[in-house]
């Protein structure tokens, strides 16, 4: 399971306030603000007054945290050790994707090598009909 369950569909846009993320996510900002406090994997970034910019990556962080604490009732230790079960879990089945894209490419560069080969033969044979 790679997607948080409950996580809606998010606005196109790169960049969300916290009173965004607050609404999205039904939580209120003191909550948000406790969880970076807590969970190491929470660091949204800050513009140059302090203000909290997120991106979807961070909201969907947050849908974990509270799918796991307030539906699975994890604590915030048990929480932050499967958090981090989850992040391993994506990055290792990213890295098995990327190389199953490069081996997907590579086939599909051989098969046009091969037609273009088959091409030329063709071409030969009627030339000589």
């Amino acid at each position: 399971m790679l997607k948080p369950p409950n996580l809606p569909q998010l606005p196109e846009k790169k960049y969300f306030r916290i009173g965004e993320v607050a609404e999205l996510t039904q939580l209120p900002a003191y909550t948000l603000r406790y969880w970076e406090t807590e969970f190491p994997q929470l660091k949204p970034k800050k513009t140059g007054t302090g203000q909290r910019i997120y991106r979807k990556e961070d909201i969907e962080i947050i849908f974990w945290l509270k799918y796991l604490l307030y539906e699975q009732k994890y604590t915030i230790e048990g929480a932050r050790k499967e958090l981090n079960r989850i992040k391993k879990e994506k990055s290792e089945l990213q890295l098995s994707l990327g190389f199953e894209e490069a081996m997907l490419k590579q086939k599909l560069e051989d098969t046009i090598r091969e037609l273009k080969e088959i091409e030329k033969l063709l071409k030969v044979s009627s030339e000589n009909s």
